[in-house]
């Protein structure tokens, strides 16, 4: 069984970009239902299918299978809800932990978030310069609640 433990921020200023090299993320989601995602994802030359049950704190089950992108595009083009979820991802390093940033494009766009994965729900970890105010419990921020809510129309 797969647990993801995940804590979600807004980000403030640009001081994370410095050593940032970003890579474009499409996704859609076949299934946004909060007891069970699952979500098609393409970048560069891969796809992945993964399935998320129910958030519970800062958890949830989470299991993903690498699946050809051809076929993960096919998909999205003709499965998915829309729109499809386009951002660029970065993963920048800061004190033992890999922060991945997602600057959201299209209808999502001016929208940029942080996440850090843990081990366990209480562990600790130090806050950089750049982070802003915790969305973790707020499902606007859910990247299966902005196809049905885009960041732009709020």
């Amino acid at each position: 069984m797969g647990i993801e433990i995940e804590r979600k921020f807004l980000v403030s200023g640009d001081q994370w970009r410095s050593n940032a090299a970003g890579e474009k993320y499409l996704q859609g989601y076949l299934s946004s239902d909060k007891s069970c995602v699952v979500r098609l994802r393409a970048v560069g030359d891969k796809g992945y299918l993964t399935i998320k049950g129910e958030s519970s704190g800062f958890s949830r089950l989470e299991y993903e299978y690498e699946i050809p992108v051809q076929e993960c595009m096919e998909m999205m083009e003709k499965l998915v809800e829309k729109p499809i979820i386009e951002k660029i991802r970065f993963k920048v390093e800061y004190q033992g932990f890999v922060w991945e940033i997602d600057e959201f494009e299209g209808e999502n766009k001016g929208l940029i978030v942080a996440e850090i994965e843990l081990d366990h729900p209480d562990q600790s970890f130090e806050r950089p310069v750049w982070l802003g105010i915790e969305v973790t419990d707020d499902p606007r921020y859910f990247n299966a609640n902005l196809i049905r809510h885009p960041y732009g129309n709020w």
